[in-house]
């Protein structure tokens, strides 16, 4: 059992940068691939990106590619996410979840086992 909770959200101007981070309890976090998805009311939850336990792999989303940086610090049992030159259409509640199969890069979020509470994120025109 993992459980999980994001911080760091918050309003920005676009153009502007956030790092959102989610903290795991229990000693098995090294073993979970790890995602970051967001959503908007009134649409299905969107991948963003993904990492494998070790950190090795790692895939985005093309709407994010190039801008956002998934890492993990496996000593601390965090996840990060770090936004930059973000935009408007960012603008969500950002998730992150955990699949106990440690090597898998899943982008669909019924794959993931759990879930924290989410943290928005509102980027301002």
């Amino acid at each position: 059992q993992v459980q999980l909770v994001e911080s760091g959200g918050g309003l920005v101007q676009a153009g502007g940068s956030l790092r959102l981070s989610c903290a795991a309890s229990g000693r098995t976090f090294s073993s979970y691939a790890m995602g970051w998805f967001r959503q908007v009311p009134g649409k299905e939850r969107e991948f963003v990106a993904a990492i494998t336990w070790d950190g090795g792999r790692t895939k985005y989303a093309d709407s994010v590619k190039g801008r956002f940086t998934i890492s993990r610090d496996n000593a601390k049992n965090t996840v990060a996410l770090q936004m930059n030159s973000l935009k408007p259409e960012d603008t969500a509640v950002y998730y992150c979840a955990a699949d106990r199969r440690s090597t898998s890069i899943m982008e669909m979020w019924e794959e993931y086992d759990y879930w924290g509470q989410g943290t928005q994120v509102t980027v301002s025109s």
